[in-house]
């Protein structure tokens, strides 16, 4: 069901201007330059509520985030999160993930992390999947050569489906995780819906993945 837009939501918006990106595509390859600084960028698509990248960014200060999320209602209250804990690491900007090919430049960001991430359970709808092919291959388009994908979820069926999105696509995975929370994994910041999914003792699905194919597009580029 589409949330209904609160009346006051615009406001809201404006008054969070200092973290809020209205035209990202403008900063494609300059974003070192919006937090002042070189430290390593690592990105949030579907950030929520921002319980995450607000954690994560209080966790690491020397870390630059950018939260991408395309619903203004939730967005809005990431960004208030990160304005009430006083954060200088953290933009945001309302888009769509199918677009990070325009506002980032290969190579401009060092992870990204997709927590919880609508499953769209229909097989019709598996193209909109961020694990699905066409995500992956605008990922590669903007991670640095090396870097990781972090990828959560509470749903076992879109974690399969992931598992065999990146193994097809030349994806190495590690750190695999079939219940996070009773693990020996150490350093995790939970999202909204991973503190409420947790407390009702369902496992959270959990891996790591970064690109193969680096070296193979390197040699066919150079003959």
């Amino acid at each position: 069901m589409r949330m209904r837009k609160k009346k006051n939501c615009s406001a809201r918006m404006e008054q969070c201007a200092d973290i809020w990106i209205k035209e990202p595509e403008k900063l494609k390859g300059r974003w070192a330059e919006c937090f002042g600084n070189g430290n390593n960028i690592h990105i949030e698509i579907g950030c929520g509520k921002g319980d995450f990248v607000v954690g994560m960014a209080k966790l690491n200060p020397d870390v630059n985030f950018i939260a991408i999320e395309k619903v203004e209602d939730v967005i809005v209250m990431a960004m208030e999160k990160a304005k009430e804990a006083e954060l200088t690491n953290v933009l945001f900007t309302d888009m769509d993930a199918e677009k990070i090919e325009d506002i980032f430049e290969r190579g401009e960001i060092r992870r990204i992390y997709l927590n919880f991430s609508d499953p769209w359970k229909k097989k019709k709808q598996a193209k909109r999947r961020l694990t699905h092919k066409r995500f992956l291959d605008r990922y590669k388009a903007v991670l640095l050569q090396g870097d990781y994908i972090y990828f959560k979820t509470d749903n076992k069926a879109l974690f399969d489906f992931s598992l065999n999105s990146f193994a097809e696509e030349n994806f190495k995975m590690s750190n695999i995780s079939l219940d996070l929370h009773n693990s020996d994994f150490e350093g995790n910041v939970m999202t909204e819906y991973e503190k409420r999914f947790s407390g009702m003792g369902m496992p959270i699905y959990r891996l790591e993945a970064t690109y193969l194919g680096w070296e193979d597009n390197r040699e066919e580029n150079t003959k």
